[in-house]
């Protein structure tokens, strides 16, 4: 999963994504891409940003929910936490004779 994390963190766009569900969670792909656009410049189209959304889905960065129709998105960070504490987590230090 941690490859998956990585590649899903690899391009700007998807980052960017992240950044908009830290911001406000719970938006539709509709809202995405508006600000996307309207915030960033970024005219991808609504296939694109949704290919986008399941990158990061699969590497589990983004939940989906559905309501009636709509499908909202959610920033989940689990899978960052599980990559910082891998790394940053205090060690015991080694015994050494």
């Amino acid at each position: 999963m941690t490859d998956d994390v990585f590649k899903a963190l690899a391009d700007p766009t998807r980052r960017t994504i992240l950044d908009e569900l830290a911001e406000r969670d719970g938006q539709s792909l509709f809202e995405i891409c508006v600000r996307l656009t309207n915030r960033h410049g970024i005219g991808l189209s609504r296939q694109a940003i949704s290919q986008h959304l399941a990158v990061l889905e699969t590497a589990g960065l983004v939940r989906t929910r559905r309501e009636g129709r709509y499908k909202f998105h959610d920033l989940n960070t689990e899978p960052l936490e599980r990559i910082v504490t891998r790394w940053l987590e205090p060690r015991a230090p080694e015994n050494t004779p």
